[in-house]
């Protein structure tokens, strides 16, 4: 990892309907818009969907490095992300986020060791840390006998 602090910069371009487009340095660009119950499209990326999916991806690869550093392997994961929007206090706010979590492990695998390596990857994920909306997992683990694949 390269020293902190880390900067990073999105520029986003919209008109007054209509979608948007996001642009950062080196990555392509990215079509974005409201989401169906907003009166967007409902075909294009909303701000609601990038936010589930920056939690969901920032788990899984917290979850690499912390089962690299543990040498607790797994094979594959998947993670469903599903954000409750809902009226609070302060307005419109997601209420939580509920990510599904299912790691599928080599047959043999310790999967209590694993169960809690992906807990410490969603205590420690950066972008869950970052956000007041309360983010709990829902953890599956499978050992699978990869002789069997």
């Amino acid at each position: 990892m390269e020293p902190l602090p880390h900067h990073y910069r999105v520029t986003l371009t919209g008109g007054s309907t209509g979608s948007a487009t996001a642009t950062a340095t080196g990555l392509p660009a990215l079509e974005v818009a409201p989401p169906l119950p907003f009166g967007g499209p409902g075909n294009l990326w909303s701000p609601e969907e990038l936010l589930l999916e920056s939690v969901a991806s920032c788990l899984l690869f917290t979850l690499r490095a912390v089962t690299n550093a543990s040498k607790i392997p797994f094979t594959m994961a998947t993670c469903e992300a599903e954000g409750i929007l809902d009226r609070v206090d302060t307005g419109l706010a997601f209420r939580e986020i509920v990510l599904r979590v299912k790691v599928a492990a080599p047959a043999g695998s310790n999967v209590e060791r694993l169960a809690r390596l992906v807990q410490k990857a969603e205590q420690s994920c950066l972008i869950s840390r970052s956000l007041r909306t309360p983010v709990r997992a829902e953890v599956d683990i499978v050992a699978e006998d990869l002789t069997q694949v």
